[in-house]
């Protein structure tokens, strides 16, 4: 290898779409991660910087970069977002623009006297504002880059102006000449699998030469290198004269290792075990490194691995540990786990970009408490202590004689037929799915007065979910007067309580809570509950009774009257009405109607993940009592006392040190917050319970008004606190509400006299007599108290990537081996490389080395190989550049590298979209993404599963709007939740602009005339074209999405799908056999997720001049949807679990027809076929070839009794009626199903013809002719002549190879293969001339790609005022 010649390798790259940006402004974003005050220190530090747009700025300066540029990656995408904003702003604002070329201190100051006049600005959330004394002053937004003479000018301008208070001064990255470089993205995985051989699907076309750019990036620089147990990189450091012998040695190693010979199952019993062994048998200083060579080449080095003697020693550690994971974690031998402080990673759904939060979140905290000068040793005990959750969630204990329950879910009747064992927890359903179990897991208490409006509206709530069957136990506790001179025939809450004891004792308490319902519906709208409208139904019920019996003063009915007053008191959780779901308040704003519903539902969805932990741990079990178990839960709590339970807390940065004091007036005036606070706490004296001089860990500070009752009395409060525990100090603050003086501060300066000479306990005695003097008669008044304590965490690092971390995080870092015994199969069988390099690295001239990549290095030659991409939930990558099929890689065919080129195409926005009125998501809801100018970018539908939709887009701040058409007419948005706009807002601005997963919830409404419109109705012309409205690259032209729609044109829709060179050649091939046969115009649907460079450059080339139209479709598997992980199933996946979402509404039929299929007849008979009333219509499996009847899998078994008498049916061809199909949502059905069968690893082996075969009782098939699709491997000889379409199945008989079988079978794919070879060579010679521009396919041009040719650019707005600035 010592020539670039003759190295053969695989690597990879991934760039963004979008260009690379200046390390300045990416240092800048990275401080203000860390706070905005840094950032603005940063940008004065960096006045007057000169440095070119490629970011060479010196070596040291880049160190503050060194593991976030790469290892993360976000500030490029953030800086990007800012460069969109300006044409955002220009559209937002567009009857505002001025140009001006003046001298900007005139034009400023004309434009902020007019600034009344103008449309206010939209801030981000990520806006840079600098801070100022007047928040109300008008904005001026400077566009600008860091470092540049103009930026400094107009920088110290605005600084003058903010600091005066006149404006409101926001800074926005800018670049007027942005590099031409993209940036190397870090933090994905490269899977280079083995494929399968048993079939040859290579295509024989030759490649052609050409040099690949990563080829320049190759060397050898691995640390360790480690082969057969040699370290090659540790001998050549200690033997460099024996450089060549070494170079010798190991290529001979490497060679018979590669021979790859299966290995025997009694070799692979112990190989888990094994591998353990030789990771410890390491020096400590390589560990990680043998570790991560052996994880990543696994194939090539099991063979070598079987040779390490596993020592009883390492054995036994490795089981004790096994057995304390199992116990305490859940963790099964061979399980990995995640743990970083304790805190509990799942690497399904984490990427690396959320580890790094929890880091640097983590590390925050250590960091303030090293601040306060805990040293280490006690961090470490700090962090062991439990810690109380800091959201929203304590509760109160509901085991109380109040609650008046409604029902039992464990012992009536109606819920009889439910299982009762707490494990179906754990039985795999859909998500989304609520299980019906016979516990009381879920439990919603009503604290309510009957005489308050809005009491009827809950109980009304609380109904539907008991007769929806719902698995909520419901409570009510009714609070009414409690005095014993008030009686029901008063009181109408009294009536109310009084009539619901006498029916739950008369008959039960289902049928006194429909009593209920019925009194409060007898009260007018707007009105309240009054006794008459108890009586009313009391008479009617129970004609025979008198009702002064039951409501008078001598009435045997007030059970839990006095109880409930107190029990509401008892907790203090607010004002009524109160909901409690499993003890925990519900807040203020989510009792309305329409939310409480969607509220409470989430809530059973997201405690079912806590209860499923618990019964997998053996926690909980079906002997147990639900509400016990969760009554004893560390957030349930007596009271809660907002005060200290507040979840908005405020701190006091108490982190500095110094020695100043308050009573240096002239110093302390200028010091900043933090350094006031330190000069506070220097100068504080204290109260204790004795004179012990003892440290006292709880501290508390009172400040208020000591010459007022209430500032007394809470003192005195407090003083009576302290005397409780031996634990607490306490010091004061006089905050005078009014401007002192002799006269009216005489207390408050009393009280400072004591603390100043007096012992603490002397303080105490003293400072307690004053304040309860003067306060005793007074009743007790809220001051403004502070009590400073500190939250504390749980730590253990454990965590991966280990190498990096190593390098560049201080972390304690602990690997447990985790193995599993007695394999039979190798459990690693492919060759993996994660991309996450741990600084930026530079060349000679200090320019950016090459970006990161995947380096595949001595790889077996005789394998086939196929290469995959594993990328974070919200990137979109397409294959951009390559000259060899990444779908299969044979290297001994190869004497180069193949070099792979990736880029970022879109991030994802995801969202889940619900009807408001019934609580279900509205299928067939179109959403659109797009700019104030552009408001239809990309679009796309809403799935009835989860209400889920996705869309895709570059960096920016995007417009989500209902499409126009029947969505708009139909439905309004209502609420939404996740985006960057005020609640009220009709438009909806989602900001993308990191790299981390950004989803979306939106609820809409029917309008108030639309009620019984149905989206998806047979009427449904809806004006759309897809959210792939981007990559629609048809030639016969077409109208804009929001033109008004034009007559249907007469075209057949044909989706398929192909991976692979050879694929991809039969698909060329089976796109002209169409064009040759069908005289209808026709449209093929192309899944663009795994097509080729190559392809996707050549098919408008084809299309221009076969005259056909095509379209790219993309989607992104859900993340809720159970993930495959073999390319090939994804495939089959793609070709029948999106099919409602990944059309357009306006598309009716879709033909699918497999890329290796020829066919020979029009395809408009089949698009026209009478599917009488099924969504699709397949093609059964022919029978008529006798000699393959052993193969025939579905005649026997499961299959035979499954589909009892009807046809197996083949997905090489079929017809979709998508309006069918997506009126029985049949592709949540079919989601649904898959999702349960997928948990099986064994089930759906073919997994786009066994699912809706599986289904064809729930969704049916319309059995098509058989001589529509042929086939030699089932059909007879005889039957062929009839054919319509001959498909080249797979024979696993004879195992033929496709390209022979297809010369052999189909007597004109040869010819086709020819004609398809002739176009695609005149193509070639029209690249190389430069003629073949007309043809390329373009996107729709990026907003933020928008090129702007003026120097400075003034925006003034309504109530603010408006300025950006351009530095070009």
């Amino acid at each position: 290898m010592s020539t670039m010649s003759a190295l053969i390798a695989v690597t990879t790259t991934l760039t963004t779409k979008w260009p690379s940006t200046p390390l300045l402004l990416e240092a800048s974003e990275f401080l203000a991660e860390e706070s905005q005050d840094k950032f603005w220190d940063f940008v004065e530090a960096t006045q007057n910087i000169e440095n070119d747009h490629d970011g060479n700025i010196c070596y040291e300066s880049c160190l503050l970069l060194s593991f976030f540029r790469h290892a993360e990656a976000c500030h490029p995408v953030c800086l990007f977002f800012f460069m969109t904003l300006l044409p955002f702003e220009i559209l937002y604002l567009k009857d505002a623009t001025v140009l001006f070329l003046l001298d900007c201190l005139f034009i400023l100051k004309v434009m902020l006297d007019d600034a009344l006049e103008r449309p206010k600005p939209y801030l981000f959330k990520g806006d840079h504002k600098f801070p100022s004394a007047n928040p109300d002053a008008p904005v001026v937004i400077l566009y600008a880059e860091l470092g540049t003479k103009e930026f400094s000018r107009f920088h110290q301008l605005m600084l003058a102006k903010a600091n005066k208070g006149l404006i409101t001064y926001v800074l926005r990255h800018f670049l007027s000449n942005p590099s031409k470089s993209k940036v190397h993205l870090s933090g994905y995985g490269v899977e280079l699998a083995i494929k399968n051989q048993e079939y040859k699907a290579k295509d024989d076309t030759q490649v052609q030469a050409g040099a690949d750019v990563n080829a320049t990036v190759i060397g050898e620089n691995d640390p360790v290198d480690e082969v057969q147990g040699f370290l090659f990189g540790k001998l050549k450091t200690n033997y460099p004269e024996l450089k060549e012998q070494l170079k010798e040695l190991r290529k001979h190693l490497i060679e018979s290792t590669n021979e790859m010979a299966p290995l025997k199952v009694w070799q692979m019993q112990d190989l888990s075990f094994q591998t353990a062994a030789r990771i410890l048998a390491a020096p400590s200083v390589d560990a990680l490194n043998v570790m991560r060579d052996l994880s990543q080449n696994f194939p090539t080095k099991a063979r070598s691995i079987t040779k390490t003697v596993v020592n009883s020693e390492i054995r036994k550690e490795i089981e004790e540990n096994q057995k304390y994971f199992k116990g305490t974690l859940g963790l099964q031998p061979g399980d990995s786990a995640l743990f970083i402080n304790g805190l509990h990673i799942d690497l399904d759904v984490q990427d690396i970009f959320s580890v790094f939060d929890v880091l640097r979140n983590e590390a925050r905290v250590m960091e303030g408490l090293r601040s306060l000068l805990v040293d280490t040793p006690y961090i470490h005990d700090i962090l062991k202590l439990n810690i109380q959750p800091s959201d929203s969630d304590y509760a109160v204990d509901i085991r109380s004689p109040a609650v008046n329950w409604i029902n039992n879910l464990e012992t009536d009747g109606r819920y009889a037929s439910w299982p009762s064992n707490v494990q179906e927890l754990l039985r795999p359903t859909f998500p989304g799915v609520i299980r019906q179990i016979r516990k009381n897991f879920h439990n919603l208490v009503m604290i309510l007065d009957p005489t308050l409006e809005n009491t009827a509206v809950l109980i009304s709530v609380a109904e539907m979910f008991y007769s929806n069957n719902i698995p909520l136990r419901i409570g009510v506790v009714f609070v009414v007067n409690d005095s014993d001179e008030v009686d029901g025939m008063q009181d109408a809450g009294v009536a109310l309580l009084r009539a619901f004891n006498y029916i739950a004792d008369d008959i039960d308490s289902q049928m006194a809570f429909d009593a209920v319902i019925s009194m409060l519906n007898r009260v007018p709208s707007g009105g309240k509950l009054k006794v008459e409208h108890v009586v009313g139904v009391l008479e009617k019920r129970y004609p025979y009774v008198e009702i002064s019996s039951i409501l008078g003063p001598d009435s045997a009915y007030d059970n839990n009257r006095k109880e409930g007053k107190a029990y509401y008191e008892q907790t203090g959780v607010g004002p009524l009405p109160v909901v409690l779901y499993n003890g925990m308040p519900l807040q203020r704003e989510q009792l309305d109607p329409d939310e409480l519903e969607t509220v409470v539902m989430h809530k059973i969805l997201e405690t079912t993940s806590f209860f499923q932990r618990t019964v997998y741990l053996g926690e909980l079990n079906s002997d147990h009592d639900v509400v016990d178990f969760i009554m004893n839960q560390p957030n349930v709590v007596p009271r809660i006392n907002s005060r200290i339970l507040s979840t908005s807390r405020n701190y006091l940065d108490l982190a500095a040190t110094n020695n100043h004091f308050i009573d240096e007036y002239a110093r302390f005036l200028f010091l900043d917050t933090k350094d006031k606070n330190a000069a506070v706490a220097n100068s504080m004296n204290y109260m204790t319970k004795k004179d012990d001089g003892i440290i006292r860990p709880v501290t508390f500070w009172v400040v208020g008004d000591f010459d007022q009752p209430s500032g007394r009395q809470l003192l005195y409060d407090a003083i009576r606190h302290m005397k409780t525990s031996n634990n607490v100090r306490l010091g004061v603050i006089n905050n005078p509400s009014e401007n002192p003086s002799n006269e009216k501060s005489l207390i408050a300066r009393a009280i400072w006299a004591a603390m100043q000479t007096q012992t603490a306990n002397n303080a105490k005695n003293f400072i307690t007599k004053m304040a309860k003097e003067e306060t005793a008669q007074l009743s007790v008044r809220a001051g403004s108290f502070r009590c400073l304590y500190l939250d504390s965490c749980h730590f253990l690092f454990l965590c991966v990537p280990t190498q990096v971390l190593k390098q560049l995080v201080n972390v304690n870092l602990r690997v447990f081996m985790n193995c599993q015994s007695k394999l039979s199969d190798l459990p690693l069988k492919s060759f993996y490389r994660y991309v996450l390099e741990p600084e930026i690295s530079f060349m000679a001239d200090s320019s950016f080395a090459p970006g990161p990549l995947a380096k595949f290095l001595d790889m077996p030659q005789s394998l086939l190989f196929t290469l995959n991409l594993n990328t974070p939930e919200s990137w979109m990558v397409e294959s951009v550049h390559t000259r060899y099929d990444l779908d299969n890689i044979y290297l001994e065919e190869i004497d180069s590298v193949v070099a792979a080129e990736y880029e970022l195409e879109y991030l994802l926005l995801e969202g889940h979209c619900f009807d408001v009125t019934t609580g279900q998501p509205p299928r067939g809801l179109q959403f659109t993404l797009g700019t104030a100018s552009n408001p239809v970018i990309v679009d796309t539908i809403v799935m009835a599963n989860l209400g889920y939709f996705q869309l895709k887009a570059n960096p920016g701040a995007w417009i989500l709007r209902l499409r126009k058409g029947r969505s708009d007419d139909i439905y309004k948005i209502y609420s939404h939740d996740g985006t960057d706009s005020p609640a009220e807002a009709d438009d909806l601005i989602v900001v993308l602009n990191t790299f981390k997963s950004k989803i979306i919830k939106v609820k809409v409404q029917k309008k108030p005339d639309m009620m019984n419109e149905e989206l998806l109705s047979d009427g449904t012309h809806e004006n759309d074209s897809g959210f792939w409205t981007s990559l629609t690259r048809g030639f016969t032209g077409g109208s804009k999405p929001e033109e008004p729609k034009q007559e249907k044109e007469d075209v057949i829709n044909i989706f398929s799908v192909a991976s692979g060179h050879l694929y991809e050649r039969f698909l060329r091939i089976m796109m002209l056999s169409v064009i040759k046969h069908t005289k209808t115009p026709v449209k093929f649907w192309f899944l663009k997720n795994y097509l080729s460079p190559t392809f996707k450059e050549f098919i408008p080339y084809m299309a221009e001049k076969y005259g056909f139209q095509y379209e790219l479709v993309q989607y992104k598997w859900p993340r809720w949807l159970h993930q495959q992980t073999e390319k090939q199933r994804i495939i089959w996946g793609y070709k029948i679990l999106f099919l409602d979402v990944l059309f357009p509404l306006a598309v009716d039929k879709i033909l699918f027809v497999d890329a290796d299929q020829i066919v020979r007849t029009d395809l408009k008979e089949l698009r026209d076929f009478d599917l009488e009333g099924a969504p699709y219509g397949y093609t059964p499996f022919c029978e008529s070839r006798r000699e393959m009847d052993g193969y025939r899998f579905w005649k026997s078994g499961y299959w035979a009794s499954h589909l009892a008498g009807r046809k197996y049916h083949i997905s090489a061809l079929y017809v979709v009626d998508l309006k069918k199909f997506r009126k029985i949502a049949a592709g949540d059905r079919l989601r649904g199903q898959y999702q349960g069968l997928s948990q099986d690893p064994n089930s759906l082996s073919n997994l786009d013809q066994d699912l809706p075969n599986n289904m064809i009782h729930q969704v049916p098939i319309k059995s098509l002719p058989q001589e529509w699709l042929w086939c030699e491997t089932w059909c007879d000889d005889a039957s062929k002549q009839k054919a319509k379409t001959i498909d080249l199945c797979n024979n696993p008989q004879t195992k033929e190879p496709k390209l022979q079988a297809a010369v052999r079978i189909v007597a004109e794919w040869s010819n086709y293969d020819q004609e398809i070879k002739g176009i695609y060579n005149n193509f070639l010679e029209e690249k190389e001339r430069g003629t073949t521009d007309s043809y390329q396919q373009t996107d729709r041009k990026h907003p933020g790609e928008t090129k702007l040719s003026f120097s400075f650019l003034c925006l003034v707005e309504d109530s603010e005022f408006h300025c950006d600035v351009l530095t070009c």
